[in-house]
């Protein structure tokens, strides 16, 4: 879906990080790293972006930060389609819709720092239908192209356990 929307395979990269958790903040170098292309390749994209208004730029030291522009306008709709090209939002839907009570959904990990790693780490909090669970992640898994990895708690056991939770990388969706 991006890919004919967008021809630069570094920016795709760059909205995928930076849009699917607008929390995350990242400079020049650690992209160039993380996407294995030059530094020079992604300023150019990430100035772009910043000169348009779907970025921000923040000074720390040496290092200039970008993150998204959660003030934009077109912010959710760019923040929906990077979702959409994951599948994340399909799976959230049907695990909102069919799997008993759910109290939140958590992306954790790789996905959570905007990393598209390939497995996408998967709290569900609540009393739910595990087998529902196990079934929407398999068919979802072929749909979107990527492994799914769920962990299901309930309020309780989550509460028990936040803390260990807070020390990872976590999205809360829902």
């Amino acid at each position: 879906m991006l890919t004919e929307l967008f021809t630069s395979k570094t920016r795709i990269k760059l909205l995928m990080k930076l849009f699917l958790n607008p929390q995350v903040s990242c400079y020049l170098r650690e992209l160039a790293s993380e996407f294995q292309v030059s530094p020079n390749a992604i300023k150019g994209e990430l100035d772009s972006l910043s000169s348009a208004g779907y970025l921000e730029r923040e000074q720390n030291g040496r290092s200039i930060y970008f993150r998204a522009n959660t003030n934009h306008p077109f912010f959710p709709e760019i923040s929906s389609i990077v979702r959409k090209t994951l599948g994340i939002d399909k799976l959230v839907d049907e695990i909102m819709v069919s799997l008993g009570r759910v109290e939140a959904v958590y992306i954790l990990d790789d996905y959570a720092q905007g990393k598209d790693s390939g497995i996408i780490d998967l709290l569900v909090v609540g009393n739910i239908d595990r087998d529902r669970l196990e079934n929407l992640r398999r068919i979802t898994e072929k749909k979107i192209n990527r492994k799914i990895r769920t962990m299901n708690l309930s309020a309780k056991e989550f509460e028990q356990d936040k803390e260990i939770f807070d020390r990872r990388p976590t999205w809360k969706v829902v």
